[in-house]
């Protein structure tokens, strides 16, 4: 127990850190993922294909190597950021494809009658999927976005290595320091545990609101 009271500030700094971290990228993930998915199903040619390469070049890439990518290759393109923003950038990209693929899934669960009289009202593709097939999509998608997420928050403490703040590097300190390395981890798991726990808090209670009932 003295890891923890002996270095509070220091463990809520980590866990601030990563907080923001999920935060960020998570909504990021959100726009892009439900963006890529209206690309994948839209008519035309250049947008499917887009959504395609976006999704099949990041969901196997390893993420280690795209902060790698974002955060050595972007600044020879002239776009120099702090690191928390390229941390941000490399784990919402990164997770915006398995978004993707999970809202795509929810628009094939719609039935394709949907669709069809929209269009017959005149209805625009636009109007179409964000006003009859998206809402109908989100209600059965809430499980696997919100494990995403949750896998995001995990995922979150590679950005340590990266000069970033978060709550797994919080041990190079206290091993420095000579404290327990097993008790040091061990209030890392806690923090960890609490934002997952909170994640999955938020989206069983979207379920419950807007799920499809089973």
């Amino acid at each position: 127990m003295n890891v923890l009271l002996d270095n509070l500030s220091l463990y809520g700094e980590g866990l601030l850190g990563t907080v923001e971290l999920t935060v960020y990228a998570s909504l990021l993930a959100l726009v892009l993922g439900f963006l890529m998915a209206a690309f994948r199903v839209a008519p035309v040619g250049s947008l499917r294909a887009f959504g395609t390469v976006w999704v099949t070049v990041l969901r196997n890439t390893p993420l280690t190597l795209l902060f790698f990518a974002v955060v050595l290759g972007l600044p020879r393109f002239g776009l120099v950021l702090p690191f928390k923003l390229f941390a941000i950038l490399a784990l919402g990209c990164y997770t915006s494809a398995f978004i993707c693929e999970a809202v795509r899934s929810g628009i094939n669960t719609v039935p394709v009658g949907q669709g069809e009289a929209a269009r017959s009202l005149g209805m625009t593709f636009p109007q179409t999927l964000g006003d009859i097939v998206l809402p109908q999509a989100f209600r059965s998608v809430i499980p696997p976005i919100g494990s995403t997420l949750i896998a995001l928050a995990k995922n979150s403490a590679i950005a340590g290595a990266f000069s970033v703040v978060e709550l797994l590097g919080v041990y190079k300190p206290l091993n420095e320091m000579g404290y327990s390395i097993v008790w040091t981890f061990v209030w890392i798991a806690v923090g960890y545990l609490l934002v997952t726990l909170t994640i999955s808090a938020i989206f069983n209670v979207l379920e419950k609101r807007f799920g499809v009932a089973r």
